[in-house]
């Protein structure tokens, strides 16, 4: 069970008990990629499935400063609800993420200056577990790719000297949504509610007119 935070933002539309889906299956994880990590091949490493969410085997570092980069492309275009968190703790914990939505090529260092942000909120050191980060719907209704930004230090970091040599970890990013498959069962599950209402209106109908007479009298 992931905790839930606020994010800076007013949240709307947006009810914990009616979707629990993760949107893991429609990454892209293969074109998942980093800037300034440590190694780079480790940023699909924290897109991880939900049962691996509390596993601290994998993990990617900053490298020469506190800020990194993550890119997450998704497969069909998505409704993103919540971002899923587990960052490391203490003096790497993020203390701020940016999320730049439908980015093809992401951001780097240098768009952000520019970019304005779909989300700029604070993260939660909390437990050593998952934090849930509910959205704002109506601002990632379509998204084809999510860019997050984190660093340990607040925003606008370009406009300060704390862009330090901390280091910044992060163990795993997911997000819970809605996919195109998710709004076909429920039209499919609509559909056959529907059919068989007919159905059953059908054989009523029959049985109240009672058997058909078929000769003359």
């Amino acid at each position: 069970m992931a905790d839930v935070a606020q994010t800076d933002q007013e949240t709307e539309e947006y009810d914990l008990g009616l979707d629990t889906s993760t949107l893991y299956t429609v990454i892209d994880r293969d074109k998942v990629f980093g800037l300034n990590l440590t190694v780079p091949e480790d940023a699909k490493e924290v897109i991880k499935t939900w049962n691996d969410r509390d596993s601290v085997d994998k993990w990617v570092d900053s490298g020469v400063d506190d800020q990194l980069i993550i890119h997450v492309p998704f497969i069909e275009s998505v409704k993103v609800r919540s971002v899923l968190l587990k960052p490391a703790r203490g003096e790497t914990c993020p203390q701020r993420l940016r999320i730049y939505a439908n980015q093809p090529s992401g951001v780097d260092f240098a768009d952000a200056e520019n970019i304005k942000p779909h989300l700029d909120m604070s993260i939660l050191e909390g437990d050593t577990g998952v934090t849930e980060y509910p959205l704002k719907v109506a601002a990632f209704t379509n998204v084809s790719s999510l860019t997050l930004f984190f660093a340990t230090h607040p925003f606008p970091i370009w406009q300060s000297e704390s862009a330090s040599e901390e280091c910044t970890r992060i163990y795993f990013i997911g997000f819970k949504g809605d996919t195109r498959r998710t709004k076909k069962d429920t039209r499919t599950k609509l559909d056959l509610a529907a059919a068989n209402a007919a159905d059953a209106t059908v054989t009523k109908l029959a049985e109240k007119a009672g058997p058909s007479q078929t000769t003359i009298r």
